[in-house]
């Protein structure tokens, strides 16, 4: 906030920034809240368009009231109110050089002697060189002058204290933005405001320029005709000097200042939506001479990165005005894509090196993105496809691998991309991949897994796995072991998921790839949770939690979140069941992971229905099947979390005393689980239809039934739990009153 302190910290404060940020309104601000002796004086200098040192003396010297001649003349007082701009007609030209040059500013600073003031000389950008001259002079010559400056660039002399003021944060620049478009904020256009402030970068004019246009546009239209801003923000606005009335002259007035190497390789840094490194900036050669001149020139942001790199980018205003202004030459637009392909290349996601790496392409993302738009390359896409898939970006990864599907590799992982995203039905070539890697067909079987699609998996896993073991591909086939063992699990068998589980946890730990450690650390914990080993199992979550915390990998962190409701539910914590439930489905719904929104909803409807809210479990469970019907629809798979969510809405039937609803939701279940050949899930339709059998005096039947299911279950090794028996004990219970 504008405050005398600022002031204080020197007699010369400089406020640089770029254009448009408010420099003028902070100067004047803090101008405002002094009140030296001989007053505070303001001198304009955007209209002196060139000159030197005698120029700006002359302007000053006008404001002050100091007559352009040897005698002394009047001495500058106090008045009540601070100039408003050069005093028109006092300037002269064709000053004698032996007086006109050193004179006047000699006799300036000689006239200022003793004085005690405050001297603001706004604008000073494009006359850098003579006002820093004579601002050292006077500072020199009279001990009581101040100066505040405003400038792009600092004047760069002994005792100046520089005061960069940047773009307004995300909340002051929403404030501003409602304030002068007249609006409350609502549901409606929070979004709208806040998009439209982060694309205007903050900065307080062209919010402004924006503001004015949503009495007629608004606040949507004109969010979404800021592609062609500088048509939009040209309306001319009354009380403003010219190069600040449109959004192109403030930037046209920052542009005039460069010379033509500048100019160039401020476009060449345009190409860079993401901003860039120095390595980077060299690459399409912007040297760090110049790179330095356009941060001090207040044209690029210099930004420290949490890993200590520093990051160098343009508004995206100035970027926009220099793509339009100057067409990216070819060499500078390949010798880009070059230098981010290398990078990709180097990029190393499967050992100890990951989290470093994520960081470090997520920093280069948009940068990786404009290269794949415009190289189309499909070796690039096959190289980040793995970034996508572990930051959960799996619609972009579709998108880009369509583009290039011709190439073999592209085409596999295109299709396993597809699986994830519910594209299935446009991607049904159930071949792609033959001709690929092992590693892109192991990728296609764990998204056929992802969908429970176990026999289209089982057989790309077996292939997968034999050629990694082969070519000696340690990583894969620790992931491949991992899909083993889910595969195992959702088949039964529980001792191949144990042995696969381990030793992909001991290859993975062994090459210190921590996405490896979570894959297997869940199957464990899920074995653990279905063996009634609950406090291994949370111990397995939480690890998991952590790991994936560490590598902000958050659709897994809502798994585990998910994963500790489970454990809390089947302990008996209903409470902390929730609470970790709706924090895994805020998480999932937060990075459009429908899957993980699924996951977690299905826990908070066991929740529901063992604390007795059968109500609240039935919507949730129909919400959910109505989900996993459509995705069946759309891929020809069933969903293999439907088996339980037609278990749990017949028990919800049962409870509720509907026997013959109950019972035909049970044998939709079982049809189910035995096309997707699990056990575990045959064995609880069974359960499900005793409970309609008792329900329905068929006592004997339900007997023959409960039976079933528990030697499905004791040949599956997995006997239920204590702590999962409640369904049994019930139909039980119901069986024996009966018979009694």
């Amino acid at each position: 906030m504008p405050s005398s302190g600022l002031l204080s910290s020197g007699r010369l404060v400089t406020v640089t920034g770029p254009g448009g940020v408010g420099k003028t309104r902070l100067a004047l601000a803090v101008a405002a809240t002094v009140e030296p002796p001989d007053g505070v004086w303001l001198v304009e200098l955007a209209e002196l368009c060139g000159g030197g040192l005698a120029e700006v003396a002359e302007v000053v010297a006008g404001v002050l009231g100091v007559r352009d001649e040897p005698a002394t003349g009047a001495r500058p007082g106090v008045r009540d109110e601070p100039a408003t701009g050069v005093r028109p007609g006092d300037r002269r030209t064709g000053a004698n050089p032996g007086s006109g040059v050193a004179g006047l500013a000699e006799r300036l600073a000689g006239a200022l002697r003793g004085r005690r003031m405050l001297l603001v000389l706004d604008n000073c950008e494009h006359l850098i060189e003579p006002v820093a001259e004579l601002a050292g002079l006077l500072l020199r010559a009279a001990p009581g002058v101040s100066v505040l400056a405003t400038s792009h660039e600092p004047l760069a002399i002994p005792g100046e204290v520089v005061h960069p003021l940047g773009p307004l944060g995300r909340d002051d620049a929403v404030t501003l933005f409602a304030a002068r478009a007249g609006i409350a904020l609502n549901a409606a256009n929070a979004g709208w405001v806040a998009s439209i402030c982060e694309r205007l970068d903050g900065i307080p004019l062209a919010l402004e320029l924006a503001a004015a246009r949503v009495r007629t546009l608004g606040v949507r239209g004109v969010a979404e005709r800021l592609d062609d801003r500088f048509a939009l923000l040209a309306a001319t606005t009354r009380g403003l000097p010219a190069r600040q009335r449109t959004l192109r002259a403030v930037i046209d007035w920052s542009w005039d200042q460069l010379d033509q190497a500048q100019r160039a390789a401020l476009c060449a840094l345009a190409v860079h939506p993401g901003g860039c490194t120095l390595q980077a900036a060299e690459a399409v050669g912007v040297d760090l001479g110049l790179l330095d001149q356009l941060v001090n020139r207040s044209m690029v942001v210099a930004e420290q990165q949490p890993s200590g790199r520093m990051r160098y980018r343009l508004l995206e205003s100035v970027a926009a005005y220099c793509l339009e202004r100057r067409r990216p030459a070819g060499d500078v637009l390949s010798r880009r894509d070059a230098y981010y392909a290398g990078l990709a290349e180097r990029a190393d996601l499967h050992g100890p090196g990951q989290r470093r790496w994520l960081r470090r392409l997520d920093e280069e993302w948009p940068n990786l993105r404009a290269v794949l738009d415009h190289s189309r390359d499909p070796e690039l896409a096959v190289r980040v496809a793995w970034y996508w898939y572990l930051r959960g970006r799996h619609r972009e990864g579709h998108r880009h691998l369509a583009a290039v599907r011709e190439h073999p590799e592209a085409a596999a992982w295109l299709r396993g991309f597809a699986l994830l995203t519910g594209a299935g039905r446009t991607e049904r070539d159930r071949t792609a991949g033959t001709l690929a890697s092992p590693r892109a067909r192991w990728f296609l079987a764990l998204a056929h897994l992802h969908l429970g699609a176990v026999a289209a998996g089982q057989t790309l896993i077996d292939g997968a796995l034999a050629d990694f073991r082969a070519t000696g591909d340690r990583w894969g086939e620790a992931a491949a072991l991992a899909a083993r063992a889910k595969q195992a699990l959702f088949q039964g068998d529980l001792d191949l998921a144990e042995r696969s589980g381990t030793a992909s946890h001991a290859l993975f730990t062994a090459l210190g790839d921590r996405w490896g450690q979570l894959q297997a650390t869940d199957m464990l914990g899920y074995l653990a949770e279905i063996t009634g080993d609950y406090d291994r199992a949370a111990l397995l979550h939480r690890d998991g939690l952590r790991g994936a915390e560490d590598l902000q990998l958050w659709v897994d962190v809502s798994y585990r979140l998910s994963s500790l409701g489970r454990i809390a539910l089947l302990t008996g914590d209903f409470a902390r069941a929730r609470e970790f439930h709706e924090r895994g489905l805020r998480l999932a719904a937060e990075q459009s992971s429908r899957f993980a929104e699924e996951f977690a909803r299905v826990g908070l409807a066991l929740a529901a229905r063992r604390s007795g809210d059968l109500d609240g479990a039935d919507a949730l469970l129909r919400e959910s099947l109505a989900w996993s019907r459509r995705l069946e629809d759309e891929d020809g798979v069933p969903f293999y979390g439907v088996t339980l969510l037609l278990s749990e809405l017949g028990f919800v039937a049962e409870q509720r005393g509907d026997a013959a609803g109950a019972r035909s939701l049970h044998q939709e279940g079982l049809a189910a689980a035995e096309a997707i050949g699990d056990p575990r899930a045959v064995a609880l339709a069974h359960e499900g239809l005793a409970g309609a059998a008792a329900l329905e005096g068929s006592f004997a039947a339900a007997e023959r039934l409960l039976a079933t299911a528990a030697a499905l279950r004791e040949a599956a090794g997995a006997p239920l739990p204590p702590a999962e028996r409640g369904d049994v004990e019930r139909i039980t219970a119901r069986i024996r009153a009966a018979v009694r």
